[in-house]
């Protein structure tokens, strides 16, 4: 579990992705790319922790429940950040400074066209788009995730031991 432990702190690089994109967008690239191997590291070691505690006739039902669980988390990830993403590209986007709703309050009830940004910044205007704080809120998620899972884990098996039966 003390590996797990390492591999739960990689992910909170993720948090500097973002900002490090402004210097160059490498340093996202080298960032992602490390958390996804803690990833890996990480879903080895879970994996590997099912056969370690558990008799050989429960490891498949083990893992197969963890699937379940993954599979579940990741539709309700997924849906919850286009959520996330939808409002926050409507409502924490400025248009001059101005909020994009304040100023153009008809996409309160309908879609943004796809071109209509573009057409602004042709036209002068200045974009801040509130997507960039729906990835922060996010990417904060992810890289805390991992921590939480451990501390989780750690709280259900104080003690490392095998399962008999």
């Amino acid at each position: 579990m003390r590996a797990m432990l390492i591999f739960a702190f990689f992910p909170l690089l993720a948090l500097f992705a973002q900002s490090g994109g402004k210097i160059s967008y490498w340093i996202p690239v080298l960032i992602i790319g490390i958390a996804g191997a803690a990833h890996q590291a990480w879903s080895a070691n879970i994996f590997s922790t099912v056969g370690d505690m558990f008799p050989k006739k429960a490891i498949a039902t083990i893992t197969g429940i963890g699937g379940m669980a993954g599979g579940i988390g990741s539709f309700l990830i997924n849906k919850s950040s286009g959520k996330l993403f939808d409002f926050a590209h409507k409502n924490w986007t400025t248009v001059d400074g101005v909020p994009l709703l304040q100023k153009f309050p008809q996409f309160n009830t309908e879609r943004i066209p796809d071109d209509f940004f573009t057409k602004l910044k042709e036209s002068g205007a200045v974009i801040s788009d509130g997507i960039n704080t729906g990835y922060m809120i996010i990417f904060s998620v992810c890289a805390v995730a991992y921590l939480i899972a451990w501390f989780v884990m750690k709280a259900l098996v104080p003690k490392y031991k095998v399962i008999t039966d």
